[in-house]
């Protein structure tokens, strides 16, 4: 697994998609740390994170598209296919590579919350339950992201497929306010991604969201593991 992760993190840095979506949310989140934060003259700086969680949507799939959809296109998957190394740290390498880029991103923000905390005064407790649930919901899509990769030869249209998918997760909470208390408003509340984030905005690390996020991360990779399988067999 270490080896698929070191050889998908040095692409990412090979290539200009690591540095791309770096500077994307670098480039963004001082926009909205400008607005937010400077001109308002106000320390809450999880307000930014609430407003980027929007940026899932353009960035994650850009992040992802390439993962598996490309090495099956270039049939270079065959190599993986039958290495002697399992399926599954095959798909997390490659998942934890992205993670990694991800991180590595979060990690370059940690400068606008530091400037509110030289010039005023930081709920330090409060931004960092804002990124440990920013960073959870991020896998979340990265996972999904990485499992719509390896079910089409093409980068565009795993790139649309993660774009369409975050972006249905994204409106879903507005859909269910608008419904009326029913079993199945309450089964699409149950599911809600970005309402977990909630309480990670208020200050709280509580053990549900957590134990929400991971477990939806760990589905959509067993899922890309399975699908990975039975191609491997089929071919």
């Amino acid at each position: 697994m270490f080896y698929i992760w070191k050889k998908e993190l040095k692409a990412y840095f090979y290539s200009p998609i690591g540095y791309v979506f770096i500077a994307i949310y670098m480039f963004v989140t001082g926009v909205f740390f400008y607005i937010s934060n400077l001109q308002l003259a106000s320390a809450d700086f999880v307000q930014v994170l609430e407003a980027l969680t929007l940026m899932f949507i353009v960035t994650v799939p850009v992040l992802t598209m390439r993962l598996l959809s490309e090495e099956r296109r270039s049939k270079t998957d065959q190599l993986l296919l039958t290495a002697p190394i399992k399926l599954t740290a095959i798909v997390l390498g490659k998942y934890f590579a992205a993670l990694t880029v991800f991180l590595i991103t979060i990690f370059c923000t940690f400068i606008y919350p530091a400037i509110i905390g030289v010039l005023g005064e930081l709920d330090m407790a409060v931004v960092i339950a804002g990124y440990v649930g920013f960073f959870l919901m991020g896998s979340v899509m990265i996972a999904i992201g990485v499992f719509l990769s390896s079910v089409t030869t093409s980068q565009l249209t795993a790139a649309i497929a993660t774009l369409a998918a975050i972006f249905s997760i994204y409106i879903l909470d507005s859909i269910i306010a608008g419904m009326s208390d029913s079993w199945f408003s309450s089964v699409l509340r149950s599911i809600s991604v970005f309402s977990r984030f909630n309480d990670f905005t208020m200050g709280i690390i509580g053990l549900s969201p957590i134990i929400y996020f991971i477990s939806m991360s760990l589905i959509f990779v067993f899922l890309t593991i399975r699908v990975i399988e039975k191609r491997r067999w089929s071919e």
